[in-house]
């Protein structure tokens, strides 16, 4: 399924708005784009800013960082719901022990 021509340009106008350095420097636009693209699990995102942030001049110890900041938050989410998951099922101390 393909976009029409509106969505395609509405959309374009949309990204487009969130790449106009009025806050963020273009390095850490790109950076935060490299963090978004990892979370959602889009691997041609995750190159396409892996690319920009090399060309807005991040270094690879800045981009490593990113990548060691987004696996711990997911860490972290996923620890988060194994908690909430095993509160669901109870505890049974014959388990494992």
């Amino acid at each position: 399924m393909n976009l029409s021509e509106k969505q395609n340009k509405l959309y374009s106008e949309f990204y487009n708005s969130t790449c106009k350095g009025e806050v963020l420097d273009s390095k850490v636009e790109s950076l935060v784009g490299l963090s978004a693209a990892i979370a959602m699990n889009c691997k041609p995102c995750t190159s396409f800013y892996i690319k920009q942030c090399k060309s807005n001049g991040a270094s690879d110890c800045e981009i490593q960082a990113v990548l060691a900041k987004v696996m711990a938050v997911s860490a972290g989410q996923k620890a988060l719901q194994f908690k909430e998951a095993q509160s669901l099922v109870g505890s049974d101390s014959a388990c494992g022990s």
